[in-house]
């Protein structure tokens, strides 16, 4: 039997991805996850990624 997998996007890179997590509404891809984990909130990327999750309780659009 063949084994569909399955990619979603990310809604902080916006690439297509096979695992990660469901935050609510919002995929976020393992690596995504992985850095926003180890960022500090003095760091730029901080600012980035409090932008991106408050994306989380918008509605996915599909294209």
């Amino acid at each position: 039997m063949k084994q569909t997998i399955i990619h979603e996007r990310c809604g902080i890179c916006e690439e297509e991805k096979e695992k990660g997590i469901h935050l609510y509404k919002l995929f976020i891809c393992c690596e995504c996850e992985r850095n926003m984990i180890h960022t500090e909130p003095r760091e730029e990327k901080y600012h980035y990624y409090l932008e991106k999750l408050k994306n989380m309780n918008q509605p996915k659009l599909y294209s």
